[in-house]
Formats: C-alpha cells, structure tokens, sequence
C-alpha cells in the first residue's frame, strides 16, 4: 500500500515526479519504491526493504549496485578532469582510450567512435550519420530504416520510430521512412506446420520482398538487435542472420546490430553479433558500457562506414553534429573499468552461470501457466499463458505480468513484465546462490498470481 505518511518518500515522488514506462494503476494501489542504497546485487528502499534485483537497474548495472572499482574510477577522475567536451579538435585521454578499447573489441579490423549520453542517442545520431552519407553521396533518396516489430531503439523522436512498438502511436509515430517488418519469434509467429527453417526463410524472404517495394535505392540501413531486449527477449530463429545477411548485401544496404542491451557479454559473448555469428556494418552500444554508473552510449563504425563518413565529412570540413557531454571523461573512465571488469572475469561468470541460469527458467516453464521459457546467455523470459496448447494468453485486464512483478516485489524480487512475459537479466555479479534466490522467489510469485487468474 502507498506510504500516507506525511512527506513519506512515496508521496514526495507522486507529487513532483513524472513518471515514465510506469503502470500508473500499481503506483497508485502500492506507491513507489524510493532506492536508497545498494548492496552487490540488491537495492535497499528507503523503508529499509531489500530486494534482489533481477533486471539489472534496466539491463545496465552488471557490476552491481556499489561496486567499488567503478566508484573509485569515477572518483579518480573527477579530481583529475572532471569534465570535457569532444568538439573543435579537443577531448580527453580517457576518450582516446575508450575509442581504441571499443575497436578493440569489435569485430571490425579498424574503425572510429561517436559517443553520446544514451542508447536512444546513438540510434538516432546512426540515422543522421546515414542521412548525411545519403547526401553526400547523391543518393538523398536513400532515408528510409528497416527495424523488426517488436524491437526496441529508443525514445527519441527518430529511435522511437526505429522501435517497433504499438505505444508510440499516441506520439504519432513511427514517422514517415522508418518500416517495420517481420517479427523473428518462431514459437509464437510460425504458422501452423512450417519448422523453424521455413519460418527464418518466410521471414528473409518478407524482408526482400518489403526493400524491392520500398526500392533498394531508398532503404539506408537494416538496424535489429541480436537479441530482441525489451520486446520479450526474443532470441532469432535460427540461421536468421545468416539468410538476412546476402539480401541487405546484394542491395547495398547496411545491417546494423543494435547491441544496447546485448553488447559486453550479455549473450555470453562480447557482442551479441558473435553469439549469432554475423559481422555487421556498425555497432550501438550503451548500457553495460558504463555497468550504469554513468549514461553514455556509442556508435561504432567498421571501416567501410567510418571511411565514408569521413570523407563526407572532409568534404564540408565537419560532421554537424554532437553533444556537450559526448565522450565525457569521467564517463569514459568509467567505461575503462568496467570494460576492465567484464574482460577481468564478469564475462566468464556469465558463460559460467548459464546452464544453471536456463535450467531455473527450464523448471519454471513446466507450470502450465508458461508456455515458453527463451533467453541466452544471462537473458530469459517465461511466457504466461491461459491455455499452454493453444498459446492463448491471458485477457489484457487481468494485467497477469504486472501482477506477477508485483508479488516478486513483496517477495524481495525486481522483475520486470513485459506483454505476457516476466523478464529476468540479472547483474553478471551473481552467484548460483543469487540464482537460487531469484527462481525460489519468481516461483512463489508465480504460483500466487496463478492461482488468483487461472
């Protein structure tokens, strides 16, 4: 119930606080949970409440909630420089380190790095990097952005259009050029009798039929995620990359992999593009970058993009474009040390967690409320379900995933509903015994909820 007190928390933050992607109806039947401090994996509310949490903040803080390394680079940092710019020829050591740490990294041979302060901000600085290019190169017909429904970009006016999401119609958008095709989740969009290889062939085969239509001279980009994170963590059908790939190729169209949410070892990988075994033409990147500590996000270029970018560029003596805080250098500094942590071992605890981390979701999915349990790496959702055999979901007012968070938080567990699913990706820091905790509490919720609705 909501704190009356007084000037409680709760009340404080419903009286001046917008909130967003928020179900307004739980906040005002349950309050809201002011965070006050962390402890490794948990967060301790401002009643003294603690709560494992299980989505990491929002997919971001891998290293946990008051890792010291991070802290102590942020603080080194701040009394070094404690902030800068990237314009007019000028930016910190730190950012010259990240950008050679993240090509590095990439799968690309070479390349260059445009930061800004988020995810969404990369997507869209991608579209104008394109624009731009498409200009450039007397092609400026060439606008138009193929995403996937379903798929998450951001929430900007230009990635809130990239994301293939019914809810930004209230925005009205997506606006016009940015087309959204087939959605790669074989359980729930194969047709009856079609095996999962003629499911990811109807879909290559949709995705050339739409850039035929639209016309190959006027599509700029391809942008998917390797693992779809906010639509339900929707995982490829299989060789889905692999049979896109040729197509975006033979028309000349870039494949860009939106790495948000999978860069930095969510998959089990570095990159989500080498989970899935696909070299794409340029990667976006934010999140764990920083472990959360501090918002940044990146787009990075492999050679072909960057070189011609930067002769467009050179041919106007500018790229007209930035943010006052891109490559910030406590920002990079901390990207440093998190990079550091995830190479030091964080990424192997991922490898390492994740046959005990599919097995729980794998148990879970045996009740007969959950029709699909998916995921890689330490990514997964269970799928709820009224009828298993048929698929049905729920009815949308028993708002099923809400009220299944909900009792995971009176049970000491953040978890988050998306659609029909219950998503989990916890921090990288996790122990078997963390995991224990997490499927014993989801258990409990999920019989409670199930119990009231089935």
């Amino acid at each position: 119930m909501p704190n009356d007190r007084p000037n409680s928390w709760d009340r404080r933050a419903e009286a001046h606080t917008l909130y967003g992607f928020t179900d307004l109806p739980t906040i005002a039947a349950r309050g809201t949970v002011v965070v006050e401090r962390g402890e490794g994996p948990y967060i301790v509310d401002t009643e003294g409440r603690r709560y494992l949490d299980a989505n990491s903040g929002l997919w971001n803080m891998v290293a946990g909630f008051d890792n010291p390394v991070l802290a102590k680079a942020a603080s080194d940092q701040y009394a070094k420089l404690g902030g800068y710019h990237a314009f007019f020829g000028r930016m910190s050591d730190q950012t010259v380190m990240l950008s050679e740490k993240l090509v590095e990294l990439s799968p690309f041979d070479r390349g260059r790095v445009f930061y800004t302060n988020s995810g969404s901000e990369a997507n869209d600085t991608l579209v104008k990097m394109l624009w731009f290019l498409a200009g450039a190169e007397g092609q400026p017909q060439r606008r138009k952005i193929i995403t996937r429904t379903g798929g998450y970009h951001g929430v900007t006016a230009v990635s809130a259009s990239m994301t293939g999401k019914p809810y930004n119609s209230v925005f009205g958008l997506p606006m016009p050029g940015f087309i959204h095709v087939g959605c790669p989740h074989y359980w729930r969009f194969g047709q009856e009798g079609e095996t999962e290889a003629q499911f990811t062939t109807r879909l290559a085969q949709e995705l050339e039929a739409t850039i035929l239509a639209e016309g190959p001279d006027t599509i700029a980009a391809f942008v998917a995620e390797p693992v779809m994170g906010a639509g339900g963590v929707i995982p490829p059908s299989a060789g889905y990359f692999q049979a896109i790939q040729p197509i975006l190729k033979r028309h000349g169209i870039p494949l860009i992999s939106d790495e948000v949410i999978c860069g930095f070892g969510r998959t089990g990988a570095m990159w989500g593009c080498e989970t899935y075994d696909f070299v794409p033409d340029a990667i976006i990147a934010s999140k764990a970058l920083t472990a959360g500590y501090f918002p940044m996000g990146a787009v990075i270029l492999g050679p072909e993009l960057s070189d011609r970018i930067h002769t467009a560029s050179e041919a106007i003596e500018e790229f007209p474009h930035g943010f006052t805080a891109s490559g910030h250098p406590v920002g990079c500094a901390i990207a440093l040390a998190s990079i550091g942590l995830i190479e030091g071992g964080l990424g192997e605890n991922v490898r390492a967690l994740t046959p005990a981390f599919e097995a729980g979701l794998a148990r879970l999915a045996e009740h007969p409320n959950i029709g699909e349990w998916r995921g890689k790496g330490l990514m997964g959702a269970l799928e709820a379900v009224q009828d298993k055999a048929t698929k049905t979901p729920f009815a949308g007012n028993l708002s099923v995933s809400e009220r299944i968070a909900n009792a995971c938080t009176d049970h000491g567990l953040i978890c988050r509903p998306l659609g029909q699913s219950i998503v989990l990706c916890p921090p990288f820091i996790c122990t078997e015994a963390h995991l224990e905790e997490m499927f014993g509490k989801l258990e409990d919720a999920l019989k409670q909820v199930f119990a009231e609705v089935a």
